[in-house]
């Protein structure tokens, strides 16, 4: 009998998976519970591909022998409950697309960074001439780019999500930037349990393979201390003055230095990075040594960092109204990301936070929001956690319930010299479709003064 793979959801990586199986042979249903894109629907119906939108047809998901399911979908959802109870294996579109590719992963994971990261890895390489696709949260599913492509290296952006769901994948070099507290609700709110998730990106490597990692983030190191790490290591840190393999940063020279069996290979002053803020240093260092691992020339790896162009939605400059800047940092989508934009603004700052809290502790936030902000203009349908952790620090909070309405309210609230910032710290499904659309609606906002 022909295997019957259901895929549920039909976004980017559904309609990816979808392809990849029809043109691997297999009996495909695709199934989204809600209604789907017309430019997936388009690809799907090239391919032959069976789909449903707008419900769940139980019968044919419940006869498929395998089940690729959307990173956003959660376990609590009552289909995945019956699916696990019959003991079908659920898997994410990169396991499923890794099982076709002899190609180099290399895979970025972390609460914050990733995107940047996995995009100035895919700039270096694609700089140095290396045949190079770019996957997982960012550019075209990986799944879709196996069916019909072919890339001898992938640079891979993880979620905890999609890690969750992979078992016999393996990276071949594996970058983790940093673990702080983000979609716990999806972890019954045990840290740990999303720890353990982060780490899943060392599954299966061997002493053949390479893991990269930040020495200063001190889960990641009490993580490193209980586990038998097989990967050969690869440190960044801006706090140590010596390390054996890795990058590290000279304060007294503000100069990072690559370095190999301790000794220097070269180095890069940060004001010469294009990318500019201490977490930038951060992302920087991990790009620059995962070259130095390919034996990518040195002044490839110079030349990319210094024209390499920051991504949308991540503090990205708007325009100036009337000597009040703009900025729209519309991905930071958690407490640490907000702690980064707060963290690199150097004027007095308007605040525009909120969305759905995913269980946030704005505590890490205080000590900068009360140095650096003089008021807060709420954006989500529920903004109480935001006024509870803030009323005694910042004198003036304002609600409000549209971007129009926010990022008028933050105009009138500046004034020369000062920076209006939308950096939500929440998700942004209450009100908007997803991070980008509610950074377009702020630039647009911005641009209507």
């Amino acid at each position: 009998m022909e295997e019957r793979i259901v895929i549920l959801g039909a976004g980017e990586s559904g309609t990816g998976a979808a392809i990849l199986a029809a043109v691997k042979g297999y009996d495909v249903f695709v199934s989204d519970k809600g209604s789907i894109d017309e430019k997936y629907k388009t690809l799907l119906k090239q391919y032959n591909v069976n789909f449903e939108e707008n419900k769940h047809s139980e019968d044919i998901i419940l006869s498929a022998s395998e089940i690729i399911k959307s990173p956003g979908i959660p376990d609590s959802v009552p289909m995945i409950k019956k699916i696990k109870e019959i003991g079908t294996p659920i898997i994410s579109e990169i396991e499923f697309a890794a099982r076709y590719t002899d190609a180099i992963k290399i895979c970025v994971t972390g609460s914050n960074g990733k995107t940047t990261t996995t995009m100035l890895i895919y700039h270096i390489l694609q700089k140095a001439g290396l045949n190079v696709g770019l996957a997982g949260n960012v550019g075209q599913s990986f799944a879709y780019q196996v069916a019909t492509g072919n890339f001898e290296y992938y640079v891979i952006e993880l979620s905890s999500f999609q890690l969750d769901t992979m078992f016999d994948f393996k990276s071949e070099l594996s970058v983790l930037l940093n673990i702080t507290p983000d979609h716990l609700d999806r972890y019954d709110y045990k840290f740990q349990n999303y720890v353990d998730s982060k780490f899943r990106i060392l599954q299966n490597t061997t002493f053949k393979d390479v893991f990269i990692y930040c020495s200063d983030d001190q889960t990641i190191m009490q993580e490193i201390s209980k586990r038998e790490i097989l990967a050969q290591q690869f440190e960044f840190t801006q706090n140590k003055d010596e390390i054996e393999n890795g990058a590290l940063l000279n304060k007294n020279t503000n100069e990072i230095n690559y370095i190999t069996n301790h000794k220097q290979d070269f180095t890069m002053q940060i004001n010469e990075l294009s990318i500019q803020g201490k977490h930038n240093v951060y992302n920087s260092m991990a790009a620059g040594i995962v070259a130095q691992v390919l034996n990518i020339r040195k002044d490839v790896i110079r030349e990319s960092l210094r024209d390499f162009k920051s991504i949308e939605h991540r503090l990205e400059s708007v325009i100036s109204v009337h000597g009040i800047k703009f900025i729209n940092d519309s991905k930071a989508t958690n407490v640490n990301s907000a702690w980064y934009a707060l963290e690199s603004v150097n004027s007095p700052i308007i605040w525009i936070v909120g969305g759905i809290d995913k269980g946030n502790d704005y505590d890490s936030l205080k000590d900068l929001v009360r140095e650096k902000v003089k008021a807060i203009v709420c954006l989500g349908k529920d903004n109480t956690a935001i006024h509870k952790a803030f009323a005694d620090i910042v004198p003036k909070i304002v609600d409000t319930t549209s971007m129009p309405e926010a990022v008028n309210t933050a105009y009138y609230l500046g004034k020369k010299n000062d920076t209006v910032l939308l950096s939500p710290a929440c998700a942004s499904f209450d009100l908007f479709e997803n991070y980008e659309d509610r950074g377009n609606q702020f630039k647009l906002a911005v641009r209507a003064l």
